[in-house]
């Protein structure tokens, strides 16, 4: 991969001025072939691996970050799913798993570690039923380990049983965890259609279809945008799509050099590029502050839709314009707590629950990081997780949720996570009840569509 000497410069611009960082650069482990004897047995083999594959990992990027001056903000690690790979350990086996992912992620010294997951969108073994039982337990009392479950897809339809059985589970994590305002639900995805190569946390894991080891890279940069739509002015909506897309080029091409020199120096392939734009708390890092830029009064305001869809479409064609390794989920994060325009969006009630679904059908993600009172039930975190699957399966994208039920706040709180996950004031929620819906369960099935070869 060669670079022009101008598209240098504008990287280092990009950094050095606009705050350009790769959000992250995650390390994709098999654990395949593990099983075998008691939970205690396999649970050593899977620190032993995570430790031995991803030991260097670390040392790797930053010694090459430095060198090519592009920061990375995040290492991590995403391993196959822990229900596909130890079905037959039990719900107690499973937790000891999460235990020895948590020893691992510690010792590597990597910030989070993803795929304590099951996919389970046509229907469930006994395998998935114990480890979705078990995530309370397992992420509850583990600090870096981070779960995910796809219970939707549209070729399958939307699994309902598994639906209602997430929404009785974030309760219950919800309560482990209610003395830091809930946070294991933060560690916590459930996906609609979830892609194999995802690198961003708290939903990856290394799907079954890939390598044994593999790099892919998550890069972001919504300071980077927001200063490309300031400059460009008054230019029409074409012309902005264009010059957004010409700077998504320029951000692919910085992350996916230096995932593949992190790949070639670790000896393993490079996998994919995530053109996410990924938000932090850290003001001019904010998806909600370029929708502004682009013409809004705030978020939440007509037209709010239709500015994110032309925000993400113009990412994702500048992203494959630049490499054909494009992957993950690619499109606009915008979780409202990790998002400073978003928060404020919320508090001035410009931004509700119902519109956030509604722009979530052109974003790549879903309703993220929701904080929502304590007593929302859960048939209404199950039907709002069934909302945002009926999304994405009926339009072949990727939707999820990550909801948030803070024990003892109610409408008008502040749930306080510090750092990346930020702040998150409690939404409000339609009180009328989907109880008889959920409690259906069964499948609801795919959409014409998705009958096809």
């Amino acid at each position: 991969m060669s670079w022009t000497t101008t598209e240098i410069l504008e990287t280092l611009r990009m950094t050095e001025v606009e705050h350009l960082d790769i959000r992250t650069i995650t390390m994709g482990i098999s654990l395949r072939g593990l099983t075998g004897g008691d939970a205690a047995s396999a649970a050593q083999r899977v620190y032993d691996r995570v430790s031995e594959r991803a030991g260097s990992l670390i040392e790797t990027v930053d010694r090459l970050s430095r060198r090519l001056g592009i920061p990375v903000a995040n290492k991590r690690v995403a391993i196959t799913p822990v229900a596909v790979a130890f079905d037959n350990l039990g719900r107690d086996g499973l937790v000891q798993i999460a235990q020895a992912l948590d020893r691992a992620a510690a010792n590597v010294g990597i910030d989070y570690i993803a795929g304590y997951s099951a996919l389970v969108d046509k229907g469930s073994t006994r395998g998935d039923e114990d480890l979705i039982a078990s995530i309370p337990e397992a992420i509850g009392g583990t600090e870096r380990v981070c779960a995910s479950v796809n219970v939707a897809s549209s070729r399958a339809g939307i699994n309902l049983d598994a639906v209602a059985a997430m929404g009785r589970v974030i309760k219950r994590l919800a309560e482990a965890t209610r003395d830091r305002d809930a946070v294991g639900c933060a560690k916590l995805v459930v996906f609609c259609n979830v892609p194999e190569d995802n690198p961003f946390i708290a939903g990856a894991f290394h799907g079954i279809s890939e390598p044994e080891t593999v790099i892919n890279v998550g890069v972001s940069g919504p300071g980077v945008i927001l200063d490309t739509v300031r400059r460009a002015g008054k230019a029409d909506a074409r012309e902005l799509a264009e010059q957004i897309k010409l700077t998504a080029f320029r951000v692919t091409r910085a992350g996916e050099l230096l995932g593949r020199r992190v790949a070639a120096d670790l000896g393993i392939p490079f996998g994919i590029v995530d053109l996410s734009l990924a938000p932090t708390p850290e003001p001019g890092d904010s998806v909600g502050e370029v929708l502004k830029a682009i013409g809004l009064e705030d978020v939440g305001a007509p037209g709010t839709t239709a500015a994110l869809a032309l925000l993400t479409d113009a990412m994702k064609r500048g992203g494959l314009m630049a490499s054909s390794s494009v992957g993950g989920l690619s499109g606009a994060f915008i979780p409202v707590s990790e998002d400073a325009a978003m928060v404020s969006a919320v508090q001035k009630g410009h931004l509700s629950l119902e519109k956030l679904e509604a722009l979530t059908a052109v974003c790549s993600v879903g309703l993220d990081m929701i904080a929502l009172p304590g007593d929302t039930p859960a048939e209404t975190l199950a039907a709002i997780i069934a909302d945002e699957c009926a999304i994405g399966m009926v339009n072949h994208k990727t939707t999820a949720t990550r909801l948030i039920p803070v024990p003892g706040k109610t409408v008008g709180d502040v749930a306080d996570y510090g750092g990346l996950m930020g702040q998150a004031p409690i939404m409000a929620v339609s009180t009328l009840s989907p109880a008889r819906f959920i409690s259906r369960g069964g499948q609801i099935p795919q959409p014409v569509t998705g009958v096809r070869n």
